[in-house]
Parts: structure tokens; sequence; C-alpha cells
């Protein structure tokens, strides 16, 4: 399957709701008066802006027939959506109806969203439930629970073994899916590397997932990087890796061999033995290996980053907002970090 340079990726369904609210993309909230018997709402961390508010509860008044599916709860479809959109602290939400579907143990979540410093009322989305509980479809399939994300995170730190930077121990886990050869991946560095300033203590994992059906040279490129890494180190890498998106206009038939050596040479490894060391079943096997291991996580968009499991589309979210997503996570799973405000947004 071709994926999306730059596309939200199956989570982003899940982040574009969450944002909607905040002026996205706004979407018209249907007629009838349906609301869930509990409305969450995260505690805001700092004292709330004075601006314009909604009243407290800004949705339509509760109506129990739209509750006809006996799984999920109403207490499980909060739990999950805490899990997405715990986040942030303006962020309310009413579970609207659990409605069983045609589809035998298939339930039809409906919720409610509203944003506390807007006056306006709320949207509307909806997801399905799998029979076993365990999975979400929302444009696609998502893990579904309290802890979403734990399964993917035990994965990663049990197999994601690429170049790492920054922290040893995994507690606080990044693992970066990337194609040397495509362009969004390239303008993600800069975040990439404002994240490792901003969060010292975590690990920064690096994962090949060349898209050979649309990048002719990214799996050479993937592997020439695995014999760096094999010759000079994870530091060496890191130094070729940023070489190659620097040279990506390069990559055609008629310079690709140079622009790679320059990138080999300039990690201070030999062209030539990284060049006898890429043909190797050996070196195909360990970027076949990162590509496996995107594909079971089931990676549809580049670049993604993981935050302790947690997949994140990097060119779809705003750096403040990308911040606050990963302290939260790093909360969750029993990890405090403090957020410092980007040097960049203070005025």
């Amino acid at each position: 399957m071709t994926k999306t340079q730059g596309s939200s990726g199956r989570w982003a369904m899940m982040l574009t709701m969450a944002m909607m609210v905040s002026g996205m993309m706004m979407a018209q909230t249907p007629a009838g008066p349906v609301m869930s018997p509990a409305t969450v709402a995260a505690e805001p961390s700092a004292p709330a802006p004075q601006v314009a508010v909604p009243k407290a509860n800004p949705f339509p008044p509760v109506n129990l027939k739209n509750f006809t599916a006996d799984s999920p709860t109403v207490a499980e479809v909060n739990s999950f959506l805490t899990a997405i959109w715990g986040y942030d602290p303006n962020r309310i939400w009413s579970v609207a109806a659990i409605q069983k579907t045609p589809a035998p143990g298939v339930a039809k979540v409906v919720v409610f969203i509203a944003d506390k410093t807007k006056a306006s009322g709320g949207q509307s989305a909806a997801f399905y439930i799998t029979p076993d509980g365990k999975h979400a479809i929302a444009g696609d399939v998502i893990d579904f629970g309290a802890k979403p994300f734990a399964d993917a995170r035990k994965k990663l730190q049990e197999s994601a073994d690429g170049p790492a930077e920054g922290a040893t121990s995994k507690d606080l886990e990044f693992v970066e899916f990337s194609d040397l050869q495509c362009a969004k991946c390239a303008e993600a560095q800069d975040t990439i590397n404002n994240l490792q300033k901003d969060f010292p203590t975590a690990r920064i994992v690096f994962e090949n997932f060349p898209q050979t059906e649309v990048h002719t040279y990214a799996f050479r490129a993937a592997t020439d990087g695995v014999c760096v890494r094999k010759q000079k180190g994870d530091a060496a890498f890191f130094t070729y890796a940023q070489q190659v998106y620097g040279k990506q206009a390069a990559l055609t038939a008629q310079s690709v061999n140079a622009a790679l050596d320059a990138a080999v040479t300039a990690a201070g490894a030999d062209p030539k033995a990284v060049g006898t060391c890429a043909e190797t079943q050996a070196a195909k096997d360990v970027v076949n290996a990162q590509v496996k291991l995107a594909t079971d996580l089931g990676v549809d968009a580049l670049p993604t980053l993981y935050v302790n499991g947690h997949p994140l589309p990097l060119a779809n979210i705003p750096y403040e907002t990308l911040k606050k997503i990963i302290a939260f996570q790093a909360g969750q799973d029993g990890i405090e970090v403090h957020v410092q405000p980007t040097l960049t947004t203070l005025h």
C-alpha cells in the first residue's frame, strides 16, 4: 500500500476530531436532543483566559433512548477519549449515543465536542467499536480502550532497535518512521531536533520505512545508512541522514552515487566499504525488518512519530500542540515532564 507522505494517517482522524472545535475543521451539529449521562472536562493546568466561554453544559439534554448497545460503556468511551484528547484542558465532550448497528456486536458511538474558551455549541463526531471491544473504526481501524497505545509501546520497546540518540532509558521513547527520500520527512527534522531539546529525557529512535513505490532510491539510502551505523555508530548515522535529507534533489539516476557517497563521507565513513556492505543481504534484512515493524503497527503516513506507542503525524500537528500531547502521554505513563514555551513562540 502506498503511503501518503505528509497525510494525517489513521490516527489523524481522531486528532482532527480533537482540533475541529478549535477552528481547524468545523462540522455541523445534527438536530436531535441526544446527550450522554456524563460530560468530561479535563482540569486546566493554569487559570483560564478571560474570554467568552460557553455555558457550563453546552450540549443538548440527555436522551437515554440513544443508548441501545450493551458495550462499550460510557465510562469506557470516556477513558478512551481521555487518552486521545486529554492533553487539551479546554476540551470537553459528551458521549451522546452508544447504539446497536445492523452488524452483530458492532456499536456506533456518537460524541459531542466543545471548547471551553468558545461560546459556540458542540460539534459531533462518530466512530464504531468492534465486537471484541479492542478496536475502534474511525475512517480506519484503531486500538480502543483506556490505554489504547500500550500494545504498540511494548512492541516498539522490544523491536525498535534503529539508531538512537538522547536518553538510554526507554521510559519516554520517541520512535520516528521515516523515508530518507521523503520531502515531508526532511522538513520534519527541525521538529525532531526541537523535541530533543525540549524533552531531554526522551530516547529518540529512527526506523527506516522506505516507500519504494514512489521513491526509487529510498531503500538504497536506507541500506547505506545501516552500514554507516555499523561502521561508525549511531551519531554518524544521524549525520549521514541529515546529509541525505539535504541532498534529496540529487537522488536521481545521474547523481545518486555521488550524493550518497558525499553523505557517507560527511559521516566519517568509507564510501567504498559502505557500498559493499549495503549490497549484502544482512544490510537489506535490517531495513526489511524495520519495514515489517512499521507495517505490523499499521503506519500509513510519513513521517510518523510514536510517543510511548502513541502515533502522531508530524506533518499535521502544530509544534506547541505536539508538545502538549507528548507531555500528556508521558503523564498517562507515569512520567513527569515539564513543558517549557518554545523560544520562537515567545513575544
